[in-house]
């Protein structure tokens, strides 16, 4: 294959990979309080200089309590800065990198194996590079404002540029200040990029032996980089968010501990406590949630059983796949070689997600879709190359059938997402804050106060962000709630805003000159409601009560 024909391929695949990430990413899914929260953090520190709670430039962000990583905060701040407040501004470094990382998985494939036949190795980097632009995991994303999705391309940005060190030392530097960066935009590289790390030092160890100096230099000046992190983390309350979500949060464990123990004669006796304790639970629960991750109806059915993580009725990888990393398997078990690291990335793509309570978890692991990547792109271009050897009638035969196949599995990938994620899940995209939050702002000057209801997630930040509420007010006048069972808190209550469940007689009778949004549920049939809000399925979303 001819340099330009490869390259022109290549380009032909990232557009394709960048309009299924940008079409309509603007409004849909519409965005969610995860995602408001980074925008308007942003927006409050290009007003104030501080985070929504009064904190100046923080390495992470308190937030819901949960401190999140600042690192995506500032990739948009500029964003913010120059184009407002809106989904876009808030999403597009998480488009744009989803997008560019369709030329990294190429570029990568063509350094890791470069002892490969040239063609073949050609035909292996576009078809990896179009497993990834078309993956549904990885569109899922790469369309909003997704951490998960930006550090996953700092970490294979992190393995290119440490290959790329075998020839120009040099990029040690590089490769690990990328390492670096995915460290301080999501709390699960914390985890993946160290190990990551450690497979690139075994599998290239020759090559570091010839330039230790340089590797140790770049190495010290990466940790020198982290310090900042690592005393939030300690410090700072960065680990909160591992306290409340980790396996240790789960009370089940202790109870079924007790629930063991229990059924011994002797329940404080020698072997219910060493056949029955926490280090052991913990890890048979660790290794339970691990493999999860590898069964074939979380990649292939149904994926994550969080309704914001997925598309209803679709897995993660496509039905399809299956056959290409069959293919992929059977030719990697006749020749092994230099597919150990690719074999060490999956292995450990779901670790920082095995360590919480909510396993499998398609964000948490998403990193996991670089590796799947390559291996289907390695089925696919074993496929092509056997199919180009046929006769004609075979040769365009198999071709036919590839693309109807793929043809067939991204269209309905796009159905499913279109015209049915909007209509089965929308509840987890928060659908009508938008035009909750414009009718409020028209008509809250006529009354003393404003009712909104807590039934949906964190609605004090979405108001925030829709109302684009003066940054320096709000750190004012809020209060963060004391911490749930999981370490969360919200907001509830600034200005005239109060965010309550709605007890529709009890609110209406203390407070005469109030404009109550509840649900359908929440506000009687008999109630003079002025406004209703509704899901894209039909359903009733907000209904509003001028008390």
């Amino acid at each position: 294959m001819k340099q330009n024909k490869y390259y022109l391929l290549l380009l032909l695949i990232f557009l394709l990979g960048l309009i299924l990430r940008l079409c309509k990413s603007a409004t849909l899914p519409p965005i969610n309080a995860d995602e408001a929260a980074l925008g308007y953090n942003a927006y409050s520190l290009i007003q104030t200089g501080k985070d929504e709670h009064g904190n100046a430039w923080p390495i992470h962000f308190q937030s819901f309590n949960d401190y999140k990583p600042g690192g995506y905060v500032y990739l948009i701040l500029p964003f913010v800065y120059l184009f407002g407040l809106n989904a876009l501004s808030i999403r597009f470094v998480s488009i744009f990198l989803g997008s560019l990382s369709i030329f990294l998985i190429a570029l990568l494939v063509k350094n890791w194996f470069g002892n490969l036949q040239e063609e073949k190795k050609e035909y292996f980097s576009l078809s990896a590079a179009l497993m990834l632009a078309i993956s549904p995991w990885h569109i899922h994303f790469s369309r909003g404002a997704w951490e998960v999705n930006v550090a996953t391309f700092f970490m294979l940005l992190g393995v290119l540029l440490f290959l790329n060190a075998t020839k120009k030392p040099k990029y040690y530097f590089f490769s690990i200040i990328a390492f670096v960066i995915s460290l301080y935009i999501y709390h699960a590289s914390l985890v993946v990029a160290p190990l990551l790390g450690l497979g690139l030092l075994f599998f290239n160890r020759s090559y570091i032996k010839r330039n230790a100096k340089t590797f140790i230099a770049s190495l010290a000046i990466g940790i020198v980089l982290a310090l900042p992190l690592i005393y939030s983390l300690l410090i700072g309350g960065g680990l909160s968010r591992a306290g409340g979500v980790g396996i240790t949060a789960d009370p089940g464990i202790i109870n079924r501990i007790n629930e063991l123990r229990g059924q011994h004669q002797d329940i404080g006796g020698i072997s219910a406590k060493a056949f029955h304790n926490k280090p052991l639970e913990y890890t048979m629960k660790f290794l339970s949630n691990w493999g999860k991750h590898y069964k074939g109806e979380f990649l292939f059915i149904s994926g994550d059983e969080i309704q914001r993580n997925k598309v209803p009725e679709t897995g993660l990888l496509y039905l399809v796949e299956i056959v290409f990393i069959l293919v992929a398997g059977s030719q990697i078990a006749k020749k092994f070689k230099g597919w150990g690291f690719v074999f060490w990335w999956l292995l450990i793509s779901p670790a920082a997600a095995a360590f919480t309570f909510q396993s499998p978890h398609a964000l948490r692991a998403q990193n996991m879709v670089i590796p799947m990547a390559i291996f289907s792109g390695f089925g696919l271009s074993q496929i092509l190359i056997f199919a180009k050897k046929q006769k004609n009638y075979m040769k365009y035969t198999l071709f036919s059938l590839i693309i109807f196949s793929l043809c067939l599995s991204v269209v309905r990938y796009l159905i499913m997402y279109y015209k049915h994620l909007p209509k089965e899940y929308p509840y987890s995209s928060q659908y009508g804050f938008s035009q909750m939050a414009d009718y409020v702002v028209q008509e809250e000057h006529k009354f003393e106060k404003v009712f909104i209801t807590t039934r949906y997630d964190q609605p004090y930040i979405l108001m925030l962000y829709y109302t684009k509420y003066p940054p320096e007010l709000f750190q004012a006048d809020h209060t963060l709630t004391k911490a749930d069972e999981f370490g969360f808190s919200t907001v509830d209550a600034y200005s005239k805003y109060r965010f309550v469940a709605i007890d529709f007689y009890k609110l209406a009778r203390q407070n005469p000159d109030s404009l109550i949004i509840g649900t359908d549920e929440e506000i009687p049939d008999e109630t003079n409601v002025v406004y209703e809000i509704y899901f894209p399925s039909g359903e009733i979303a907000f209904q509003i009560v001028a008390n």
